[in-house]
């Protein structure tokens, strides 16, 4: 029971069922994603989840959350992250769909949008800049991470 509160902590595992930008960057390979959200317009407007999950109803947005997060943290526990991150086969409708939902109103040429022959981020790629490797991202561009949550180890506290 104490490994498992440990593991929960440590991995800030209750930040997974908010919509805050800053529990992206629980992982370091979303700090450019994040860096680059941070200085553009969507910053303004949006937050990740508004992208990046479905918002047809709450169970629908948690379930697809849930099932991405168990994928994410095998990936990224394994060590097995591309080196230049992309949309995977099932988020792309679902991104495509929420740049529709909120752009619907100046989007011109929706039925091209709607279509599925072409995504937005075809011809807008934009929200998270150019896309480069994870090494080769600019330090000065990467935020910090946020505090683990363990004070208590560098202070000697016990939990």
């Amino acid at each position: 029971m104490g490994m498992a509160v440990l593991v929960a902590r440590i991995s800030r595992a209750a930040s997974y069922v908010s919509d805050s930008p800053e529990t992206c960057m629980n992982c370091h390979v979303m700090t450019d994603a994040y860096a680059t959200w941070g200085r553009g317009s969507h910053a303004r407007a949006a937050v990740c989840n508004d992208c990046h999950v479905p918002h047809e109803n709450v169970v629908a947005k948690m379930a697809f959350k849930a099932m991405d997060g168990v994928k994410h943290s095998a990936v990224f526990t394994l060590r097995r992250e591309p080196q230049v991150l992309c949309l995977s086969t099932l988020a792309r409708p679902v991104v495509q769909a929420n740049c529709i939902r909120c752009h619907k109103e100046q989007l011109a040429m929706i039925r091209v949008a709607s279509t599925g022959e072409r995504a937005c981020w075809d011809c807008h790629r934009g929200v998270h800049g150019e896309v480069h490797g994870l090494s080769a991202s600019s330090e000065v561009l990467r935020p910090g991470l946020p505090a683990a949550g363990l004070d208590w180890m560098k202070k000697g506290i016990q939990p």
